[in-house]
């Protein structure tokens, strides 16, 4: 269609009628703006080609006589004659009905997505709370039942046997069902998403020495015959330390329980391919059926060991397929009923880039003699829980240089603090009145109390609350229930940490 400079109608196509439901002769003579839902817009149009020369994706909605409306795209120019004189607007109209609905349903769904990605993250969150409390709730109890077992099993004069068989018992149900909080708190962070890996260049010679380590005593007890690769020459894989440990002693932890008796678990590293290592555990169990092997890796699913007299939680596995695949690994298995199993995971392999082995280095200890008075130094515990106050008073009992003293909130533990003016705090999260880490504010804002060590000992055991703790300044964080030896060297590394503070100040302060 063409208007003069006026935008009154000066001539239309067959399709302008069609689109109008109006004839030429009609159209011919007409504002043009009165053929459209809102006639200013349609007019500022005419107004803003006129003044620009152009418009492109000018949109309208058409109006035909019957009211049927028909959202354009309108591209416009002015037209001159031989002389140059403007003679009006040519403009040409493009039907974008469908693709304005098109875009009104992407719209709507990509609302619908945004409604539905809010309320997963709802969800997310309300599970990751339950689960903090959840673990709260469990650990609290845990913590009184293994920490006293474990006080009885080594108490002096030592238990009967039979008094030995059921602490060991106590102890070993005990640890399996932290286990099983463990496992259902790292399955749930890694769905959510926010499992954090701290990714390097990983010496495999170093994992494989620590792992033995800790896995010889399982082995052994069981009768088993373990064989670990040597290392002719350094091998790295880009992983998260932690969480390479965690796949590799999970699954010769594995290869232990399920064998026969007396069997064997050969461990070996091979590089498979360029820029891949695979490390693979071969056991001598029974091994499995296919259909056993395509039901591996489902949350809780034990294949029927239930009944075996193995513990175990059916996630172990699940978790450690999932650590892989955060690492860009492939978890995987081999297996044969009546032949035994292989597992593997292939790790991307990479170069060593100046690793510090200080990590691996096994911490050492004072030999233990008869404190002097001078010699003693003050524990300040605080804690509301009876048991777990309890608990700890019996540990610190074992240790003669160490002078204690509690508080039941933290109030009075800050109280004792300025007056006492302990060597290590030891506190707890979850107190009445202020929480233990708002107590730790106060205290590292005060000069007299900023340079003590400050351990947090609680049960909120969730990754994030470990970082929250750790940011907001403890010395370090250990979870309920309490192990006792990773309880007595953070408490020997607490007191050599104030030890430096007061000899860097000149003195023992009074």
């Amino acid at each position: 269609m063409t208007t003069n400079p006026s935008g009154i109608i000066t001539d239309v196509n067959k399709q302008m009628e069609a689109l109008t439901g109006s004839t030429r002769d009609e159209l011919i003579g007409a504002p043009f703006k009165s053929f459209f839902t809102d006639p200013e817009r349609a007019e500022t149009g005419i107004k803003q080609v006129l003044s620009e020369k152009k418009v492109s994706d000018y949109e309208l909605t058409a109006q035909a006589r019957d009211g049927r409306e028909t959202v354009v795209s309108y591209n416009a120019s002015t037209f001159y004659d031989r002389d140059r004189k403007l003679q009006g607007v040519f403009a040409a109209a493009r039907d974008v009905t469908e693709r304005k609905r098109f875009e009104q349903a992407l719209q709507e769904s990509n609302i619908e997505l945004q409604r539905a990605k809010s309320a997963a993250e709802k969800g997310n969150l309300a599970k990751t709370d339950f689960l903090s409390s959840m673990s709260h709730e469990l650990r609290s109890p845990l913590n009184a039942i293994l920490g006293f077992a474990q006080l009885m099993e080594s108490s002096v004069p030592p238990p009967l046997p039979s008094q030995a068989a059921q602490i060991d018992q106590i102890l070993q149900a005990g640890w399996h069902l932290l286990k099983l909080i463990n496992e259902i708190l790292d399955l749930a962070t890694i769905e959510a998403g926010k499992v954090s890996l701290s990714l390097e260049p990983v010496a495999l010679a170093e994992v494989m020495a620590e792992c033995q380590a800790m896995m010889e005593p399982q082995a052994q007890k069981r009768g088993i015959a373990m064989t670990f690769p040597r290392f002719d020459s350094p091998n790295y894989v880009w992983a998260d330390r932690t969480r390479m440990k965690q796949i590799v002693i999970n699954l010769v932890s594995n290869a232990i329980k399920y064998n026969r008796k007396n069997g064997t678990v050969a461990v070996a590293c091979a590089v498979i391919a360029p820029g891949r290592t695979r490390i693979s555990v071969r056991d001598s169990g029974e091994g499995m059926a296919p259909e056993e092997v395509a039901q591996l890796f489902q949350p809780f699913n034990r294949l029927g060991q239930e009944a075996s007299g193995v513990t175990g939680t059916g996630i172990g596995l699940v978790v450690t397929k999932r650590l892989a695949e955060l690492m860009q690994g492939v978890l995987g298995v081999e297996s044969t009923l009546g032949s035994g199993s292989t597992f593997w995971v292939d790790m991307q392999s990479t170069e060593a880039s100046g690793l510090s082995k200080g990590a691996s280095e096994p911490a050492t200890h004072a030999q233990a003699r008869e404190p002097s008075e001078a010699d003693m130094r003050t524990l300040l515990y605080i804690e509301d829980n009876p048991a777990n106050m309890m608990l700890v008073e019996q540990l610190i009992v074992r240790r003669p240089d160490i002078r204690l003293l509690t508080a039941v909130n933290g109030t009075l533990g800050i109280d004792l603090a300025r007056s006492r003016k302990p060597d290590v705090i030891l506190m707890d999260i979850n107190l009445p009145g202020i929480s233990g880490i708002d107590a730790l504010r106060i205290l590292r804002n005060e000069s007299a109390t900023a340079h003590i060590p400050v351990v947090a000992l609680s049960a909120n055991a969730m990754p994030r609350d470990i970082r929250l703790g750790m940011e907001a300044g403890f010395f370090r964080y250990l979870t309920k229930p309490i192990k006792v030896k990773e309880f007595m060297e953070t408490l020997d590394a607490a007191l050599e940490s104030a030890a430096e503070s007061v000899a860097c100040e000149g003195g023992r302060r009074p």
